[in-house]
């Protein structure tokens, strides 16, 4: 098992799965931009660990995250210094192995855009969801214009990043933001679970069809066909192809190693 333990940012491995923890309970897991620049690097981390096939994005405590520390955004320094940031969402964005976000309690702001960064979110039924940034002067910068439409919709996006209102966790289920509701004392184990049926299968094709998916929300359909197509072609030149194969003839569980 890795562990890597900052005063404000966690990282662990065991086995297949990683885990990123956010870690600043009393500060509702707002983030700072020094915290942006180490998930940066433990993005990149992750993408070069081949022994790493799954995700999960949490927080300490009770709430999952209220994004950015708003006490310490002039640390970003000059404007352009501030668009030029080691952003926190897009270091999740950027992870090519499949991400789960584990959230109770509140998850607004860049905490709603950490979770929009992830594949898949799991939240417990008291976790609230929120896009305040429109009430303070701005709007938010690491993804809730763009990610967020793709997931609810246009007109719901609007309504919620225009607004600005909170949105309780049986609404987001309902809009299609969240994937499972589960009771809050279910919900580690429960992201363990998904975790670690995801990992029971091939690396290669699992990242392929995350990038696949994510291809689909930016090409045409005959051209996302086509590079389908050319991927599944591939994953046929694979070792794990042939394991596959070989564990179902012998009627047995197979062991994939991404090759």
């Amino acid at each position: 098992m890795v562990n890597e333990e900052g005063a404000d940012l966690q990282y662990s491995r065991e086995g297949a799965i990683a885990e990123i923890t956010l870690n600043r309970p009393k500060k509702l897991n707002t983030v700072t931009p020094e915290m942006g620049k180490q998930l940066m690097k433990i993005a990149n981390d992750i993408n070069d660990d081949d022994a790493i096939r799954v995700v999960i994005l949490t927080g300490v405590g009770e709430v999952f995250s209220a994004g950015s520390d708003v006490k310490v955004l002039d640390e970003y320094g000059t404007n352009w210094q501030l668009r030029n940031r080691k952003d926190y969402g897009r270091a999740i964005w950027s992870i090519r192995k499949p991400v789960i976000a584990s959230i109770r309690g509140y998850a607004v702001g860049g905490g709603l855009e950490l979770a929009l960064s992830s594949d898949i979110r799991i939240a417990s039924k008291t976790a609230r969801f929120g896009a305040g940034e429109v009430k303070l002067g701005w709007l938010g910068g690491a993804g809730s214009t763009q990610l967020l439409p793709r997931l609810v919709g246009y007109g719901k996006a609007l309504q919620f990043l225009l607004t600005g209102d909170l949105m309780g966790a049986e609404e987001a289920h309902r809009m299609g933001l969240v994937q499972e509701l589960v009771e809050d004392g279910e919900l580690d184990t429960f992201v363990r679970d998904l975790a670690n049926r995801i990992v029971t299968n091939p690396p290669i094709a699992v990242q392929l069809i995350k990038h696949l998916v994510r291809v689909s929300e930016s090409t045409s359909l005959g051209v996302g066909f086509e590079y389908e197509n050319d991927l599944f072609t591939y994953c046929f030149t694979t070792k794990d192809h042939e394991e596959g194969i070989a564990a179902f003839r012998e009627k047995r569980s197979p062991i994939f190693r991404g090759l």
